[in-house]
């Protein structure tokens, strides 16, 4: 197969050239980079959504006697990129994201000059306000429309091994409704054993599959659709809940439950969004102490297609997931490239200027990598052969991926509009 640099995609990214975060702080080659005037609008900005007290993160980031006994951890994990958790490779594809947490070059530099320059706290005047953070029991799509919970509560043991599960609950609805937005949500004191969550539509008791409709995960949260799209969810419409709990020591009660957003009465999205696993692989055979161990697989669009977003899915030997489009005239092109770290579950949300374009007949292929040797800290032995399976000592090989179909016309005034904006910023 021939290989181009700038085809559907270069269309794609020469719109975005440009970008990239601004960071609003000093850069590193400030000589007196302090904490209050230069580091903490940073972690404010990427870091202390978690790093809090009751917050997921193993230590606080709010104030300067909380941050500095961790200096050089900040300095050592910001420069790998390990945090903030945000793995797309930055040399590789697409480049523009909605909800990037990533930290800007300037960001990291400043960081590392504030350690390397003794981790300054600066003048207390210059320390920003604090930020009000909304409660851990919070939806992150906004108050729900319509609230759906499993049956029952179920309780975890305070020592059990992991626990997977199907729920059924009546969706409750008794007409049809156009959704706008979704969350899978473990409640407030189910937090902690809940590995995850996937929600999936069935249009009767006797469907076997239904529609993946979101998925709850460390790093994953509620998805908001573009604008102009939407999901139907029929009346009468059950909800499945595949569980996956584990014990954390200490008895537990959970009551998940997804919350749905809903488009007016009689208001209909422009366009139906897609979300579904594509390029799976069940026939995975990963060697006990292997490396880079490669797998593909593939999907094809029968209609064009608007790619919205995408989420690398493996589990615990998991490495790296690269997508890229083989098109119907033979050429082929790396979409996005993202590394995996199986603590954190992140939707990939393209930017809506730089969305993928790709026509009727591409061929959507997924190559992942997985690491079974020593050095991947996730790895629950080495010593195993490892197989396609549910468990996380088992393995995956997909794509969650969001999209929505175009028709001819609009598909072909779609990539006009993108060649007449990337004909602009060359300008």
């Amino acid at each position: 197969m021939k290989r181009r640099a700038c085809g559907w995609l270069g269309i794609v990214v020469l719109a975005a050239v440009g970008g990239g975060l601004a960071s609003g702080t000093a850069t590193a080659q400030t000589a007196d980079v302090t904490f209050t005037r230069d580091v903490a609008p940073i972690l404010q900005r990427a870091c202390q959504a978690c790093h809090r007290e009751g917050a997921i993160a193993p230590m606080s980031l709010l104030t300067y006697a909380e941050t500095r006994p961790w200096a050089r951890a900040i300095k050592e994990k910001v420069q790998i990129r390990e945090m903030p958790p945000w793995y797309i490779d930055k040399n590789v594809g697409v480049q523009g994201f909605k909800y990037d947490r990533s930290l800007s070059d300037a960001e990291i530099a400043t960081l590392a000059a504030w350690v390397d320059g003794g981790a300054l706290r600066g003048n207390p005047a210059d320390m920003p306000p604090p930020v009000e953070f909304a409660d851990r029991d919070q939806w992150h799509i906004g108050e729900p429309d319509w609230i759906v919970p499993l049956p029952e509560p179920f309780v975890v043991a305070a020592e059990a091994p992991n626990w997977w599960g199907d729920f059924y609950a009546d969706s409750g609805l008794t007409e049809d409704r156009w959704i706008k937005a979704v969350e899978t949500k473990p409640s407030a004191e189910g937090f902690p054993v809940v590995h995850h969550a996937v929600t999936r539509l069935l249009q009767s008791p006797d469907d076997d599959e239904g529609d993946f409709l979101n998925e709850y995960a460390q790093g994953k949260n509620g998805d908001v659709f573009p604008d102009g799209t939407g999901r139907m969810i029929r009346a009468g419409s059950i909800i499945s809940f595949n569980m996956h709990y584990a014990s954390v020591g200490r008895e537990i009660t959970d009551r998940t439950s997804v919350g749905l957003t809903f488009y007016p009465r009689g208001e209909t999205p422009e366009y139906e969004l897609f979300s579904r696993g594509l390029g799976h692989n069940y026939d995975l055979d990963i060697p006990p102490g292997e490396d880079n161990v490669r797998h593909d697989g593939y999907h094809r669009f029968d209609a064009n297609v608007r790619l919205t977003g995408f989420q690398p899915h493996l589990h615990n030997r998991g490495k790296r997931q690269c997508i890229a489009a083989i098109y119907p005239d033979g050429l082929v092109e790396t979409l996005s490239c993202a590394n995996w770290d199986f603590g954190w579950h992140i939707v990939y949300n393209y930017a809506d200027d730089v969305q993928p374009l790709l026509p009727k007949g591409t061929i959507l292929h997924t190559t992942t990598w997985h690491d079974n040797s020593r050095a991947n800290r996730w790895n629950p032995d080495p010593r195993n052969w490892t197989g396609f399976g549910s468990r996380s000592s088992d393995d995956m090989s997909f794509t969650w991926t969001s999209w929505y179909e175009l028709d001819d016309d609009e598909f072909a005034a779609a990539v006009e509009e993108r060649r007449a904006r990337a004909a602009d910023n060359n300008q």
